[in-house]
């Protein structure tokens, strides 16, 4: 690992790429730490303190929402746009098309930047109107203008931190928006670690021994489900063209066993906010029925069991919904048919497409369960222990984990190249 530091600090160009990059993220934690005007900062603390689904969405702010900064929205709503875009391309025929090219591939990484900007403006509005709705006073002036400021502040901020992402990204020592979140998580380390030592009592030892054990499981657990795949065997059949022979070789197609990454937890979040933030606006409701079945619905979401029972079904739901959006197997057999390409013991086309659909259904499941898993780990910990908060939960360890695997990847690629190079 040394010998692996002291090669990549030696290399000037990427020291230089990495120093750049820490200082882009440096800019960011500062921007994260400025607050917009007009904000009762202790107020807003105890808000999220006591709620536990915004909890979840500070963590895709990289911890900036909280604090209510000029990028308090963080790299969310453009994360939303490239959702929407890969769901699209499902669906329009001439997305999917561009999405094969690398022309198009810009054009819709375009269209995706213009739509971060309508969605960040809502977004900014919908938060501004949840906060302003709380019983506590945490907006201090809710004059037009100023919601107008802060509205246009935070959609500021967002694209931001898309054009941070988009520099880091272009170094190719990791994917900026990646760590721009993963950066939000690790500074939130020191502050618990501090909260941990000012409240330590004996009595919780144990406690916080199962804490770490189960901290380090996890991240042992992460990584062999980011790495693991199964490897299907193709070999392909020789064939003469001219005087030369071509093909006659063995190789395999790799199934990874978590294909969605941390995409299903965003998409579950999304969906598991939507109905107590809506019932949010009606409990002053004038209506007695609506008001009513507003606090019905903010009861059954306040309560733990089924609030985990939900997010964890929707995890696994979705993390089979995204694998079938990214994942074609008629598409690769009909590739590999076309390259003289086969599975041993099974037959070109529609066989290999059912055998492929087999297997990955039946691997997804160990890493949709894990997922589900992870997402609802907070809550196990708590109903076991009673303490909150104590480390990151196991959405912030999948993200962390995922990050620094990608990262060292892709250094140890360019540390790589440049040995190469060197012959």
């Amino acid at each position: 690992m040394w010998d692996k530091i002291s090669k990549i600090w030696r290399d000037k160009e990427l020291r230089n790429k990495i120093l750049f990059v820490l200082g882009l993220l440096a800019i960011f934690r500062i921007a994260a730490h400025i607050p917009i005007p007009g904000i009762n900062a202790q107020n807003l603390q105890n808000f999220f303190n006591s709620n536990q689904f915004l909890g979840l969405v500070n963590i895709f702010s990289g911890g900036a929402l909280a604090s209510f900064s000029v990028v308090a929205l963080g790299v969310g709503p453009y994360i939303t746009a490239s959702i929407i875009f890969q769901l699209l391309g499902m669906i329009v025929p001439k997305l999917e098309a561009m999405q094969k090219e690398e022309s198009g591939r810009q054009k819709i990484n375009q269209y995706t930047r213009y739509l971060t900007v309508p969605l960040a403006l809502l977004q900014a509005y919908s938060m501004i109107s949840l906060l302003s709705r709380s019983s506590r006073q945490i907006i201090l002036n809710l004059s037009p203008f100023n919601i107008v400021a802060m509205m246009v502040t935070m959609t500021a901020g967002t694209m931001f931190l898309m054009w941070i992402g988009e520099l880091i990204s272009e170094k190719k020592v990791g994917n900026g928006i990646s760590l721009i979140i993963f950066a939000g998580i690790v500074d939130r380390i020191p502050s618990v670690i501090q909260q941990v030592a000012l409240t330590y009592n004996r009595a919780e030892i144990i406690n916080l021994l199962a804490f770490a054990v189960v901290a380090v499981v996890t991240i042992v657990g992460v990584v062999i489900m980011n790495e693991g795949q199964r490897n299907i065997p193709i070999s392909y059949a020789k064939r003469i063209r001219g005087m030369k022979m071509y093909g006659g070789v063995d190789t395999h197609l790799p199934l990874r066993v978590n294909v969605a990454g941390v995409i299903p937890i965003i998409f579950a979040i999304s969906i598991i906010l939507i109905p107590s933030t809506i019932a949010q606006f009606f409990v002053g409701a004038k209506t007695v029925w609506v008001a009513n079945a507003a606090e019905y619905i903010m009861a059954i979401f306040s309560n733990q069991i089924f609030y985990g029972v939900s997010y964890f079904i929707l995890v696994v739901a979705f993390t089979y919904f995204y694998t079938s959006v990214i994942f074609h197997p008629t598409q690769i057999s009909e590739n590999l048919q076309k390259n003289g390409g086969f599975v041993p013991g099974i037959r070109p086309g529609v066989n290999t497409a059912n055998y492929l659909k087999y297997v990955t259904n039946r691997i997804i499941l160990a890493g949709a369960l894990f997922l589900g898993i992870l997402a609802i780990l907070p809550i196990i910990m708590q109903g076991f222990t009673g303490l909150q908060s104590l480390v990151i939960g196991g959405t912030s360890l999948l993200i962390v984990v995922s990050v620094v695997i990608e990262t060292v990847k892709q250094i140890e690629s360019q540390v790589l190249m440049r040995e190469y190079e060197k012959y």
